[in-house]
């Protein structure tokens, strides 16, 4: 269902809309709760330079704020916190003297486990508390809301970070 926004949303697509937006607050609040169990290791915007390296493994700067949306100059800056906290580390391509890398480190390995280790067993909690049929609408709703929703916090298409999924 399409609509533009000049047009009325219907009664159902109003309802719709505000449910989406309580859930992005849920969400975010779990989200955000779940950094307590760092014990303030790192801020919000550190934490998803960790989680964005989580899923993109080693890469170049660039990559990294273009997966933040961010300036290259405020990833360097977030970058020097995290590498001198040793939580990332920095390196270089042979051959590309100005190519900056930037890679988790053990210790930035194990705040990204910890935090969604916290974060998947707060939705398992919450889901758990739905029936099974319920659970079921939930993932076919969400799953359809991810396709639509590409460039919006998802830097691929594993929903899982590499570093919780069961045997890696």
């Amino acid at each position: 269902m399409e609509t533009s926004l000049s047009s009325e949303p219907t009664i159902e697509l109003a309802e719709a809309l505000q449910l989406l937006q309580s859930a992005t607050r849920m969400l975010t609040g779990v989200a955000l709760r779940s950094l307590e169990v760092l014990d303030g290791a790192v801020t919000l915007s550190q934490f998803r330079m960790l989680a964005v390296l989580a899923d993109l493994g080693p890469a170049r700067s660039a990559r990294v704020a273009e997966a933040l949306g961010l300036e290259p100059s405020t990833v360097t800056r977030v970058a020097d916190r995290l590498v001198a906290a040793g939580h990332v580390t920095r390196g270089g391509e042979p051959g590309h003297r100005g190519v900056v890398t930037l890679a988790l480190s053990a210790s930035g390995h194990h705040l990204v486990r910890k935090v969604a280790t916290w974060r998947q067993q707060e939705l398992a909690r919450m889901l758990g508390q739905l029936t099974a049929a319920d659970q079921a609408l939930v993932t076919a709703a969400l799953r359809q809301l991810l396709a639509v929703g590409e460039g919006y916090g998802v830097v691929s298409r594993t929903l899982v970070p590499a570093a919780v999924r069961p045997g890696e």
